[in-house]
């Protein structure tokens, strides 16, 4: 299930924001092929996905929902990770892999994704893609 209400929306502007997590969204990041396997997993109920163009891919979720996940080859970026974290958003129009782009684009509909159905999807991901079950092992 994704948010529909927007209280922010991506830059306008030519070029890479840098913006600050835990203000309007905490960022979720994967690696490119953990990404991958949860975007197919999760289909339409994905909100919002940057895609880096080194490959990871970071869900926009509600701040303080995904502290304290433990999944492989997953990173959350927010408030709550004891640091300041940013992510660099693209443009609104970059919807192509130029470099840093949304590859599911911010629109009606279509914003935070639900944090529970996206840790679902990366634990069964990160399973698929990495063996010996999704949560990390320390």
């Amino acid at each position: 299930m994704t948010t529909t209400s927007r209280p922010w929306t991506p830059p306008n502007g030519s070029d890479i924001t840098v913006l600050p997590t835990g203000r309007w969204w905490d960022a979720v990041r994967a690696s490119a092929a953990v990404g991958e396997h949860a975007l197919r997993l999760l289909g339409p109920e994905s909100g919002a996905v940057i895609q880096d163009r080194h490959g990871p891919l970071y869900w926009l979720v509600r701040p303080g929902t995904a502290e304290g996940w433990d999944v492989r080859d997953v990173r959350v970026l927010g408030t709550g990770a004891g640091a300041a974290s940013f992510i660099g958003v693209p443009p609104v129009h970059r919807t192509s892999r130029a470099g840093t782009y949304w590859r599911v684009p911010v629109g009606p509909g279509r914003y935070l994704t639900d944090a529970a159905l996206l840790r679902g999807a990366l634990v069964r991901a990160a399973g698929a893609e990495c063996g010996t079950g999704g949560v990390a092992r320390r």
